[in-house]
């Protein structure tokens, strides 16, 4: 699947942004009906679900399904005329095509079926499962590029984890109030209580998916330190990965940290205040034993992909000089 790669500009954007939609959220909540907005809200989490859900299984069905029925392709391509203005509707006619296999039909008929249970149920577990599969697919689509990129967007949510739990109430009203799989729930006892629900303890999805782009980031550089080629991707090449490891262990360590703290003083408390701390500085410290700091902070995966373009036009170049 296609990445997109973060810039310095978005990550020192990106805690701005982020307060944005927090802080709208929680007017939504505050100043119109909780049942409507929630019902908003799950219908889009629904349908983006549905696509994340399909996306996660369908390469599982591919290689434990028969090879020969699952690869079997399907390609509808159409074109539909417009009459719209060019600036709103882009150029005419519309190109619109579908390219899938039976892998994927039966992951999305699946994925259909799943939903609509988790609609009408908002069974925690169905909750887990989507917001799981959000995880996967946003860390496999996303790069932060560069290490620097990388500590600067976590410093940043760091600051702003602190500020909208400690500072005011709106993190933590807009995580209990919001009913939709951006949180990863916890049972806190498998008695239900007065009310006949389940008291949940929570982790936002956030508090996994951005040390999960740092520690993707930090496999790739262990991969690239060890000359692992890129091309062909052979994902089962065993190669050392002190970087990634002492992340790991930083992330699970903070984590850790910070439920024993959230279960001593019953308060909720920003993730990232522990986990940015042990992230950044498990790597940092792994960097400065091996002394790669400077291999470290150099490190770019955007220059990677420039040369590997590079390579290809000039291969291209190479071939049609010979042709001549």
């Amino acid at each position: 699947p296609q990445y997109e790669t973060l810039r310095a500009q978005d990550a020192m954007q990106f805690p701005l942004m982020g307060s944005c939609s927090l802080f709208g959220l929680y007017l939504a909540f505050k100043y119109f009906d909780k049942d409507t907005v929630n019902l908003v809200i799950c219908v889009y989490f629904c349908l983006v679900g549905l696509a994340a859900l399909t996306a996660t299984f369908a390469p599982v069905l591919a290689s434990v399904g028969p090879t020969k029925v699952m690869t079997i392709e399907f390609s509808k391509h159409v074109e539909l005329k417009h009459f719209l203005p060019k600036f709103i509707g882009g150029d005419s006619p519309w190109k619109m095509g579908i390219d899938c296999n039976v892998a994927d039909i039966i992951a999305f008929m699946g994925s259909v079926a799943f939903c609509v249970v988790y609609f009408q149920t908002k069974h925690w577990t169905m909750n887990n499962v989507m917001g799981i599969c959000f995880c996967l697919q946003g860390i496999e689509r996303f790069s932060l590029g560069t290490y620097k990129i990388g500590a600067i967007l976590l410093v940043g949510l760091f600051f702003y984890d602190i500020f909208w739990v400690f500072g005011t109430e709106v993190m933590v009203t807009v995580a209990k109030s919001l009913d939709g799989p951006i949180k990863i729930l916890f049972p806190r006892t498998l008695v239900p209580g007065p009310t006949g629900k389940l008291e949940m303890s929570l982790l936002g999805l956030g508090d996994i998916v951005i040390p999960g782009f740092f520690l993707a980031l930090l496999l790739r550089f262990d991969a690239h330190v060890a000359k692992v080629p890129c091309f062909p991707t052979d994902l089962h090449v065993p190669f050392p990965k002190p970087y990634f490891h002492s992340a790991l262990l930083g992330y699970v360590l903070g984590l850790a940290t910070t439920l024993y703290v959230m279960i001593v003083f019953e308060a909720a408390q920003p993730a990232l205040l522990y986990l940015v701390p042990a992230c950044l500085g498990s790597s940092l410290l792994c960097a400065a034993v091996r002394g790669e700091l400077k291999e470290l902070f150099e490190y770019s995966e955007e220059e990677e992909e420039e040369d590997e373009e590079g390579e290809g036009d000039d291969k291209k170049d190479e071939t049609s000089k010979k042709d001549d």
